[in-house]
C-alpha cells in the first residue's frame, strides 16, 4: 500500500482545520488549555501567526507527499 498520498490528504485536511481556527477563532476551541498556553506565551497575534505558519507547513508537506 502506498501511504504517502493518504498522509498527504490527511495533512492537507489538518492544515485547513488549523487555518480555520486561526481565521475564525471559534470560542470553544480558542479557550482550550493548549491554546490558552500559547496565548499566554505568544499573545493573541503571535498565536495566530504560529497557526498560520504551522498550517502552511502542514499543507506544504501534504502537497509534497501527494506529488511523490
Amino acid at each position: 500500500m502506498n501511504w504517502e498520498p493518504l498522509l498527504g490528504i490527511l495533512l492537507i485536511v489538518y492544515a485547513a482545520f488549523v487555518l480555520f481556527i486561526a481565521v475564525k477563532k471559534p470560542k470553544n476551541i480558542w479557550r482550550m488549555g493548549k491554546i490558552e498556553g500559547f496565548r499566554k506565551i505568544l499573545g493573541d497575534r503571535g498565536t495566530v501567526i504560529f497557526f498560520y505558519i504551522w498550517g502552511m507547513l502542514a499543507a506544504g508537506v501534504g502537497i509534497w507527499l501527494l506529488t511523490l
